[in-house]
């Protein structure tokens, strides 16, 4: 892109927000992203804020600065940071009374300059003085005072450790003045709800760094002011959520009592004193107010709760937290409820890791009376129609509420739980309405997997389930039949109930409404008592051939066909079994031989039998006896030409080409060494086709066949061929502009080939053609941030290293000798790219990969390995402006030596993460 004039930038933005043509629009806005993206950008969007001629063009221009700062401040030059602080300080100053947008963003720019430019000191000063001095720009200090502590811990900033901390450090530095500054505000403001409103955020970010004196803080005006607000009926919503904002996050900051101790007592008695003003919202059905109050109880609960479970009842541990939160619980919207789970969660996991049976008990009355207040909770509405929809909000907020109860139900007793639950049940009486049965059967379903084998009261429940009258509500009938398949274990072992439960769900999967939620039902049914299920295999058969016919979903369809595999696999007869497979494919097979002799210029989608029998090779795993031809092979050799026929047909559609190759994927493990026969033509297509049409998929299923055939002699030397042809493709397609960038699936299954060659057949691929430039890829895609596809290159080069210390095999020597060789010329190449992935190229959590490779170096050639670092350290760029250091000389030699002395590589992991964290 060329320079632009300011006139024509004008032009293209007022074309943005005025062109009726979506197609206009859309060619502006690709113009505009552009422009941000060049050099250019700097100088325009601050000539356009100085113009400020309206309030889309300096909006743009605000928004420019902010993504220049954040995502390309490496563009700039240490000598321009101060001229580009003045500038934005001017554009501040001017445009105070700019739209709040606008005004946000030039003080997010701003912040993010200052976390990124060492040469400002005394930034709080600095900007108290240029906007503290008069009444109307004082909005904008307290704007920017919010964003800086937060920007400081911003993940988009290519920030490292050491700025980090010194920012933060300033920062610390700079709360007395602060926390004053706020305290003038409140005598200062007191009938401003704007100017309260900014001032209660700005608190709140700037308690987390906790830097306010612990009990100076807790004693001022401020924190008072803050519980008033939340007491009073009048307040605004938004003043009132601010509020409570910052009351959680300085509850959050006072967890650690060790240094927050007066700060946390005093706001424990503060939270205390609100549950009447929480009655109060309650009343005046207020549910943000309500939600506000919740959220305060809920980060109370969680940062006093390690108290809770040590010292329960005691101090900071009360229990009356408790019974608080499940006051908030009960609230009558499901919303307010829903704000506790994280506390009950946490609460059920420190329980869980004391171990403490006697604590234990102290709280079980309470997660009782949770898990009766969630019931009520999960009630569908009286007039509901149909069965409940998981994917809508109410839907979604059932399912956490069965994870919930999964997570803290072993308080209770899954047994126990189940018992409450039916006894609920069955204290309602026979007019008992629908929604309530339905919401107790819905929680039973939650824990019934887990009830003990010797519970009587499922024996007690069963019949009136299975017995249930066809015309009660259909949300009931699916809910009573997903809890009979969470029953299978149960019903595994009193196989008298076996009989009636199938008849039960085979009568109610005809019925189209819970068809597929039956199918699962017997699904699970099958995966517990398989053995005892063999006699209803024709049963079952018939309802895989009849599938579409009941409307069965595809997804419950491919879990039912994972049961009668199951089953299948079961029976006795190898002549049986092969029978059995043939009739449940059949349908599969006839529709898509239906598919390929459509017409020549037709092309129907065959991903749904090719998803259906790749589910049905992937479930069935037959045990064969040596000797004895594979169940599964008549049908394989049925479907093989079908699968070819599809691969050629639709070579350019990558979506049937993914799905072919999973079905051939599953097949070929189903089948084994059975397989070997259809190799050969296989290989001969899938390398035919990836010439012209590189789907990384057929890479992945290379790996699949190195896997699977990599041990027979006999088939090592066609799999290096065909791993030699894929790679040539693979590399020039790699190689190519981007090219990294844009095909992270090539790099991910290409690499996992390559790794499977090294663990199946190392000599033979050390020694091919494809070897070292395999390497040489793998050097530059180890700062791809692709997580897959880094994970994959990671792998191979710790194959690479590992595949020599493997002592087990004949060639032990010989694959030493030749990853030595390789390692003398290419280990320093190799391990500069570790080192760089280590030093910001890499976010930190990826680095746990390079740290496994680096470990198994440091295993293999410990003095080499060392001597590579110390090199590739020193090539580290450690400062970009002057007094600034990203990394010390200390910092990299603690590195370089915590590695090398590493006695694990959990030890290498933690010292590569620690170091890691300096430069990003």
């Amino acid at each position: 892109m060329n320079k632009p004039s300011v006139d024509h930038v004008r032009a293209v933005i007022n074309a943005l927000y005025d062109e009726s043509n979506p197609t206009g629009k859309e060619k502006a806005s690709e113009w505009l992203q552009e422009l941000q993206r060049s050099v250019y950008a700097w100088e325009i969007a601050d000539h356009l804020l100085r113009l400020n001629v309206s309030v889309e063009t300096s909006y743009f221009a605000a928004q420019t600065m902010r993504t220049k700062v954040q995502y390309h401040f490496h563009e700039l030059q240490p000598t321009q940071y101060q001229s580009l602080r003045d500038s934005l300080l001017d554009h501040l100053f001017t445009l105070h009374g700019a739209s709040h947008a606008i005004v946000t963003q030039l003080c997010l720019t701003l912040a993010d300059l200052a976390v990124q430019m060492p040469q400002w000191k005394e930034v709080v000063n600095d900007l108290s003085q240029r906007f503290g001095t008069t009444v109307e720009r004082f909005p904008v200090l307290l704007e920017i005072l919010t964003v800086l502590p937060e920007e400081v811990g911003s993940h988009h900033l290519r920030v490292g450790a050491n700025r980090r901390d010194d920012v933060c450090t300033e920062l610390r530095a700079s709360a007395t003045t602060v926390l004053n500054l706020l305290a003038a505000c409140v005598g200062q403001f007191q009938n401003d709800a704007n100017i309260k409103v900014k001032m209660f955020r700005c608190a709140a970010s700037w308690v987390t760094l906790s830097a306010f004196p612990p009990a100076e803080f807790a004693q001022t005006e401020l924190l008072q002011t803050t519980f008033r607000t939340l007491h009073e009926a009048d307040s605004s919503d938004m003043l009132h959520e601010v509020a409570a904002d910052f009351v959680c996050n300085a509850l959050f900051t006072s967890e650690n009592l060790d240094k927050q101790q007066p700060l946390a007592e005093g706001l424990f008695k503060y939270v205390m004193m609100l549950p009447p003003a929480y009655e109060k919202a309650v009343n005046s059905e207020d549910f943000d107010r309500a939600l506000n109050l919740c959220r305060i109880f809920t980060e109370m609960g969680e940062s006093y709760l390690h108290v809770m479970v040590e010292s329960p009842g005691k101090g900071l541990g009360d229990l009356r937290t408790l019974t608080i939160l499940l006051t908030c619980v009960k609230h009558h919207q499901y919303e307010v409820a829903e704000v506790t789970f994280n506390f009950w969660y946490r609460l059920s996991e420190a329980l869980f890791k004391a171990r403490n049976d006697a604590k234990t008990a102290i709280f079980r009355q309470y997660f009782q009376t949770l898990i009766e207040a969630l019931c009520v909770h999960c009630r569908l509405d009286s007039d509901a129609q149909g069965i409940p929809d998981d994917s809508d909000e109410f839907g979604e907020f059932r399912l956490r509420v069965a994870d919930l109860i999964n997570d803290c139900v072993f308080i209770i007793g899954s047994t126990n739980c189940f018992s409450q639950m039916y006894n609920s049940l069955a204290q309602q009486g026979d007019k008992i309405p629908w929604e309530i049965t339905e919401a107790i059967l819905f929680v039973m379903s939650t824990v019934a997997r887990n009830v003990s084998d010797e519970s009587e009261v499922v024996g007690h429940f069963l019949p009136m389930v299975l017995n249930l009258p066809s015309t009660c509500h259909v949300a009931v009938r699916h809910s009573s039949i997903k809890l009979v398949g969470e029953l299978a274990e149960w019903i595994h072992e009193h196989p008298q109930y076996l009989d009636p439960v199938l008849r039960f769900l085979l009568s109610n999967i005809q019925d189209p409404k819970i068809s597929s939620i039956t199918a699962l039902a017997i699904s699970s049914i099958c995966m517990s008592c398989y053995s005892q299920m063999t006699k209803y295999f024709d049963v079952l058969a018939q309802v895989v051939v009849a599938a579409d016919s009941l409307s069965i979903s595809h997804e419950s369809y491919i879990g039912f066909l994972k049961g009668v595999c199951k089953v299948l696999e079961a029976v006795e007869s190898t002549e049986k079994l092969s029978e059995g497979l043939q009739y449940i494919c059949g349908i599969h097979i006839a529709s898509l031989k239906q598919i390929l002799s459509a017409p020549g210029n037709s092309y129907p989608d065959p991903t749904l039998w090719l998803d259906r029998l790749a589910a049905t090779f992937r479930y069935l795993n037959p045990k064969v006896d040596n000797g004895k031809v594979h169940p599964a092979v008549v049908v394989v050799e049925e479907v093989w030409p079908i699968l070819s026929n599809i691969c050629d047909k639709y070579r350019a559609d990558i979506k049937i080409i993914e799905r072919c190759c999973r079905c051939i994927r599953f097949a070929v493990r189903c089948l084994g060494k059975a397989a070997i026969n259809l190799l050969s033509p296989l290989v001969s297509q899938m390398v035919s086709i990836y010439g012209t049409n590189p789907h990384s998929c057929f890479l992945y299923l290379g790996s699949i066949l190195v896997d699977e055939y990599g041990e027979e002699v006999g088939c090592i030397s066609g799999l290096v061929d065909m791993t030699v042809a894929f790679c040539v493709p693979a590399f020039q397609l790699l190689s190519q502009e981007k090219g990294m960038i844009e095909h992270p699936d090539t790099i991910d299954d290409l690499f996992r080939l390559c790794s499977r060659c090294l663990q199946k057949f190392p000599v033979s691929f050390l020694k091919c053609d494809i070897a070292i430039p395999s390497i040489h890829c793998a050097v530059v895609a180890s700062i791809i941030e692709h997580r897959d596809a880094n994970l994959s290159v990671m792998k191979f080069l710790k194959c690479l290293v590992s595949c020599a210390t493997e002592k087990s095999r004949n060639d032990f020597q010989e694959r030493v000798s030749l990853v030595q060789q390789i390692l003398a010329v290419h280990g320093q190449n190799i391990i500069n790219g570790l080192i760089q992935a280590c030093a910001g190229a890499l976010p930190s959590y990826m680095v746990l990969d390079v740290a496994e490779v680096l470990w198994e170096f440091i295993t293999f050639c410990r003095e080499e390995t060392s001597k590579w670092v110390e090199l590739s350290l020193q090539s580290i760029q450690t400062q970009i402006v002057p007094g600034s250091v990203i990394a010390t000389p200390q910092q990299l030699q603690e590195f370089h030596q915590a590695i090398i002395r590493s006695s694990n590589q959990d030890a290498v992991w933690k010292a590569s993460k620690r170091f890691s964290r300096l430069f990003r």
